[in-house]
């Protein structure tokens, strides 16, 4: 698996390991995630020369992010291995399984964590595929024998849960990141989360389709909302007669795609939910995807097990996640919020939760396109902060640099640019008690976070 260690390709791994494959893969740098994958017994080989492999190798699965000519690819083509992309792969998987498919532009994430730990508190034993690590995934290790599967999927068993599925791997820092981004359970039961960029969302065959939004997203891809509403048209025009569509039937983006379908459509806006201990209503809103999701899938579920299972959820890795506390008392967040409306809505429920706090932003843009494309709408976002700094962009894709960190500063009215991680890290360190920051962005400025706390 050339580049491993994203967070999909990862959960990927795991998977693969559980039905009896030997799973080897090859990532740019060292992660939390690679870290996760090499204390789960999965061998990874670290470095830009990403072209190693094994002899035994009968397949190569490659990242999006990795082109076809890239030294493991041209390698794979050299020895005539078949190729095949992370999304090609679990779409064949998908085809195989019940599944249960989460897309949206904001909260897919949460939802499909959401609602995997309902699917399991009600023994339903899911399996699950999600785009960040969970807390509620693998608590505490367990042993157990390991039972895969062979031949024909057209079973109903259970897969044993194992030891290395579940232990907490610990982080180069001296942190442990506890849960996983995959939880097994059946072999033909899949929650998984699914991603609209560049039409991945197609490859899945869900019979259970849960759109938690739309808003433009992805501009590098995406020209327009109504290319991307295409996209999500295609989606819900797959979903079969006797499937599901779960979703906002009244939000204007989502109305414009309803239409020449052959699935029901549920409105997941009208379920109750109870008190959470995750921040903001836009995690109500996520919760009550998660339960409408689940009791379309089992009706037999009752509302105290979703409930209850709800209350005790525990979020994801990078949301709004509690990292510690500076040497001056402040406490510190991260989050994954890299769209202009996530940006303004973890500010405005961090408000909400600590009244009387003052707010400070470290933003880490992700993308030029993304950038570009909301430069302004990202420096309102920010200016909602008592203070915002911005990082340099974080370059996932090759890009032309039209813009930069000091243009979201110019664009805003107090946004402030600094040029690296070692400025931002120590003008935090001087921030008073009182004070509450949160590391913000899809790319590495976790890392700051935890240097501010240890």
């Amino acid at each position: 698996m050339v580049g491993i260690g994203g967070i999909g390709m990862s959960a990927l791994a795991q998977m693969l390991v559980s039905r009896g494959h030997i799973v080897s893969g090859s990532d740019r740098e060292e992660s939390p995630v690679t870290d996760m994958l090499k204390a789960r017994d999965i061998e990874v080989f670290i470095g830009q020369d990403m072209s190693h492999l094994p002899d035994m190798t009968g397949l190569l699965i490659y990242s999006d992010a990795v082109p076809a000519d890239s030294p493991g690819r041209l390698h794979a083509h050299d020895r005539k291995i078949k190729q095949t992309s992370y999304f090609e792969t679990l779409g064949a998987i998908s085809k195989s399984m019940r599944t249960i498919a989460v897309a949206g532009t904001h909260g897919k994430t949460t939802v499909t964590g959401m609602l995997a730990v309902i699917l399991k508190a009600a023994g339903k034993e899911p399996t699950a595929i999600v785009g960040s690590i969970v807390r509620d995934f693998g608590q505490s290790p367990q042993k157990g024998p390991i039972s895969v599967v062979t031949g024909p999927r057209n079973t109903s068993r259970r897969i044993t849960d194992t030891s290395q599925s579940l232990a907490s791997p610990r982080l180069g820092s001296g942190a442990f990141l506890t849960g996983s981004n995959f939880l097994l359970g059946r072999d033909d039961l899949l929650v998984v989360e699914a991603c609209e960029y560049r039409d991945h969302l197609l490859e899945l065959s869900p019979e259970i389709l849960v759109i938690t939004n739309i808003e433009l997203d992805h501009t590098d891809f995406f020209p327009s909302l109504h290319a991307l509403q295409d996209t999500f048209h295609q989606a819900v025009q797959k979903v079969p007669a006797d499937g599901a569509i779960i979703t906002d039937p009244k939000d204007p983006n989502i109305a414009h795609i309803l239409t020449r379908i052959s699935a029901r459509v549920f409105d997941y806006t009208i379920e109750e939910v109870p008190q959470l201990s995750l921040i903001g209503e836009f995690n109500a809103m996520n919760a009550r995807a998660a339960k409408c999701a689940a009791k379309t899938a089992f009706p037999d579920i009752s509302d105290e097990t979703i409930d209850q299972a709800l209350k005790d959820f525990k979020g994801a890795w990078r949301r709004f996640e509690y990292k510690g506390e500076t040497p001056n008392g402040v406490l510190v967040y991260d989050d994954y919020a890299h769209h202009p409306t996530a940006v303004r809505k973890t500010i405005e429920a961090a408000r909400e939760r600590f009244p009387g706090k003052r707010i400070v932003v470290a933003f880490h843009p992700h993308l030029h396109s993304r950038t570009e494309s909301f430069l302004q709408e990202f420096a309102d976002a920010l200016d909602t902060a008592d203070r915002a700094i911005v990082a340099p962009i974080y370059e996932a894709r090759t890009e032309n640099h039209t813009v930069s960190n000091h243009s979201v500063a110019e664009a805003a009215k107090h946004v402030e640019a600094m040029d690296s991680f070692d400025e931002i890290r120590e003008a935090l360190l001087m921030e008073p008690e009182g004070t509450l920051i949160i590391t913000m962005g899809a790319g590495d400025i976790y890392k700051v976070a935890e240097q501010l706390t240890q």
